[in-house]
């Protein structure tokens, strides 16, 4: 069992001004996206996991390898995260199964070297919906810098029995970032990493 895949799609976007001031260098986003079939689309499926034991993988293999590919290399990604979108004709449910799995988000993990968990989103919509990747830091969950958000859109995909499936990327954080990390807000609040909400 194979993923029927109709194509995939890159996003890469280079700032070189944010906030009317230059940025240092260049500030660079983006995404790579796998349009595929929805193998559950239209019908109620009681056990999505042979198709996500057999697609998570493939799918997982190789969008990572195109997303370093355009990176330029593992250690040029920062800051990363993963999104769905499900055709109309599909559950969140659908969108939810392939992305939300190691054997699809572990390839990425370690291709960036990664100890944070992966920022996610997962939505429905028709061809040219938004898509919406959110970022983290690859290492520190805690780093706003890095909270960023990869929004671009595909005019054909998803149709309605497809699924459009995405790992995104940022080559550094916020490029003026001033709002600190959520550790002096923690501090601030006298509460811990473990218990945030103070409860």
């Amino acid at each position: 069992m194979q993923p029927e895949i109709r194509k995939f799609v890159s996003f890469d976007e280079e700032v070189l001004i944010e906030g009317f001031k230059p940025v240092a260098g260049v500030w660079r986003t983006f995404a790579v996206a796998a349009v595929v079939t929805n193998p559950w689309a239209g019908r109620y499926v009681e056990d999505l996991k042979p198709e996500i034991m057999a697609f998570g993988p493939v799918l997982g293999e190789a969008l990572t390898k195109r997303i370093i590919a355009l990176a330029g290399g593992g250690e040029k990604i920062e800051a990363y995260g993963k999104a769905a979108v499900v055709g109309l004709n599909g559950e969140i449910e659908h969108a939810s199964a392939l992305i939300h799995t190691l054997r699809f988000g572990n390839f990425y993990r370690s291709a960036v070297e990664a100890t944070s968990y992966l920022a996610f989103s997962n939505t429905r919509g028709p061809a040219n919906a938004p898509i919406a990747v959110p970022l983290m830091d690859k290492h520190d969950a805690g780093r706003r810098s890095h909270y960023l958000t990869v929004q671009f859109s595909i005019n054909d995909a998803p149709r309605a029995d497809e699924l459009v499936l995405v790992l995104g990327g940022a080559s550094s954080g916020r490029p003026h970032h001033r709002i600190g990390d959520r550790y002096q807000d923690l501090k601030d609040l006298e509460r811990d990493l473990d218990n945030p909400a103070g409860i």
